[in-house]
């Protein structure tokens, strides 16, 4: 069959079955491959065809698998797998830039982004700008011709501000730069960041993939000739490699993400509606709530959803959002998301603790901010489990 739904290439899309017609996809729990002879090796060295292995670091039946299905749900060409989220961050930018390169990115980034924008590329003669993500103009004014690439978070962690990828991708690509969008927050299953003009599509498979909090995964998506010729040859030799037991529990992962992801939404929206009428609440963040300042962004962006994330404000600074974790009773607290188990994480501590204060209060991360990961959990359970953690804050 031609044009089939999501949902049965999550399940079907690129498994390959061995000559035992095993059901459930392979684990080719294997780190190098055997040749019927030294001409084959040779041969494969020289040119390895498809379906055709070398060695796990350069590529493996059971990774193959996932790269082809995350690349059917991306609408992507292709796909290469990594051993985290970070490792696909550092992977496709390192990839790709050169001393004397030019990077502008969104300032409002989850903090091991900003280290390797800050702190790793400028070692070697990469010049990196922040803007304001969210600032059109300022992405004109930033972007200048010989600009290698730009690079945002299509949706910020952890304020949930939105960047407007069509309207930067047209800036970018008109001074011939590449637009690279870690696209986490809005899942693969609502966003279409390739369909606007994103050009590599990074995810931390470890979040709503796996969704479920068992392992650390990655994947950079493209063209081919980008995946191919300029990525797989820098991390097959700099050991960033999915392993394949990962890329098997990344399979199983994406059978269920759009079931899994279009519930906690739907759960997310009425936990924002419920928060933002109590009193110890201060402000909301939800791009499903049109009380969001880039709510039609959102509309458009990502098909009328809000993602899985609230983040709210809660008054008393950090004593009162430590109150509110700690008297959470199904909830966890933790720094991971886009688990099956709803988590709540006060970012001003954790996720985006070495940012200076004033860093923090520039991207809006204040002391009593809360970012609330939804699970699958009932619905009904998560608003009342924050209601009565809210009323003991």
């Amino acid at each position: 069959m031609t044009n089939r739904g999501k949902r049965t290439d999550l399940v079907h899309g690129g498994t390959k079955r061995s000559q035992w017609g095993e059901l459930s996809e392979a684990i080719f729990l294997t780190q190098g491959f055997a040749y019927d002879s030294a001409e084959q090796a040779e041969a494969r060295f020289i040119k390895a065809g498809e379906d055709e292995y070398i060695y796990a670091r350069y590529g493996n039946p059971t990774v193959a698998m996932f790269e082809e299905r995350i690349a059917l749900l991306e609408g992507a060409e292709d796909a290469f797998a990594t051993a985290s989220g970070m490792a696909a961050v550092n992977g496709a930018l390192t990839a790709m830039l050169k001393a004397g390169d030019r990077v502008v990115a969104a300032k409002a980034l989850f903090g091991s982004c900003l280290y390797i924008l800050e702190e790793i590329l400028p070692r070697f003669g990469v010049e990196v700008v922040l803007v304001d993500g969210a600032d059109l103009d300022a992405w004109r004014a930033a972007v200048t011709p010989g600009t290698r690439a730009v690079f945002f978070e299509s949706m910020a962690n952890p304020t949930l501000e939105l960047v407007d990828i069509e309207g930067v991708a047209k800036i970018a690509h008109e001074a011939g730069a590449l637009v690279v969008v870690d696209n986490v927050f809005s899942t693969p299953v609502f966003s279409r960041a390739i369909a606007q003009g994103a050009d590599v599509v990074i995810y931390s498979a470890t979040k709503h993939i796996d969704g479920q909090g068992r392992a650390l995964g990655g994947v950079i998506l493209g063209t081919r000739e980008f995946i191919r010729k300029t990525v797989e040859p820098y991390l097959k030799h700099t050991g960033a490699a999915m392993s394949p037991f990962t890329a098997w529990i990344m399979l199983k992962g994406l059978e269920t993400i759009d079931l899994r992801v279009r519930a906690q939404a739907a759960s997310a929206e009425e936990i924002a509606r419920a928060v933002s009428d109590h009193p110890k609440v201060t402000s909301v963040s939800y791009p499903g709530l049109p009380s969001h300042r880039q709510h039609e962004l959102a509309q458009r962006q990502l098909g009328g959803k809000g993602g899985t994330v609230v983040s709210f404000e809660i008054a008393g600074g950090k004593e009162a959002a430590f109150a509110f974790c700690n008297a959470l009773e199904i909830i966890l607290i933790s720094n991971n998301l886009g688990d099956a188990k709803s988590i709540a994480t006060h970012p001003a501590t954790t996720t985006h603790q070495r940012l200076a204060p004033e860093q923090r209060v520039s991207l809006g991360i204040g002391d009593g901010l809360i970012r609330l990961s939804v699970g699958i959990e009932d619905t009904a359970d998560l608003v009342g489990d924050i209601l009565q953690a809210l009323d003991r804050a």
